[in-house]
């Protein structure tokens, strides 16, 4: 079984009014741009008269290596969604006013293929490895991963302060 490193756990809240559409889309570009892969896990909308309730579980992933992986989990919570129209250069446009809050979960995965598993000694060999060979690599690895989600966060809070400027 790989090993798992949890590098990074968090959450940001934004109240006011964005596009979903676009901010959905930037985020989903933003990893992509970035070399992830990113799988929907799950997709729900609760309606309850004019409002919506959304929630999101997306998890991106990105191989450096054979032996290591980058993996962000971003959970979202959006309460309240509701369409308005706004002014916007003199054309009204149709944003969205709501809650949104978006738990991220940064994790460096060790051995993501596994290789080291099948037989008790190279488990140990894994051990020793990973605490005296390559201990610096691991670290700059969660150095580069904490750094990558903390520019994804700055590039959500940008966006949806933006939004909310109008």
């Amino acid at each position: 079984m790989s090993e798992k490193d949890q590098v990074f756990k968090g959450k940001i809240k934004q109240t006011g009014i964005f596009s979903f559409k676009d901010f959905y889309s930037f985020t989903y570009d933003w990893l992509k741009d970035d070399g992830y892969d990113v799988a929907e896990k799950a997709y729900s909308e609760t309606v309850s008269g004019d409002s919506k309730k959304v929630e999101i579980k997306w998890e991106a992933t990105r191989e450096i290596s054979d032996y290591f992986k980058f993996q962000i989990k971003m959970d979202w919570l959006i309460l309240g969604m509701k369409t308005i129209e706004v002014q916007k250069e003199n054309k009204k446009i149709k944003m969205e006013t709501a809650a949104v809050e978006i738990k991220f979960t940064a994790v460096l995965i060790k051995d993501y293929e596994d290789r080291w598993e099948n037989h008790p000694f190279w488990k140990f060999m894994r051990g020793i490895y990973e605490k005296y060979i390559i201990k610096v690599r691991v670290d700059d690895y969660q150095i580069k991963l904490l750094s990558e989600l903390e520019e994804l966060i700055n590039q959500c809070k940008a966006f949806l302060a933006i939004e909310a400027q109008h």
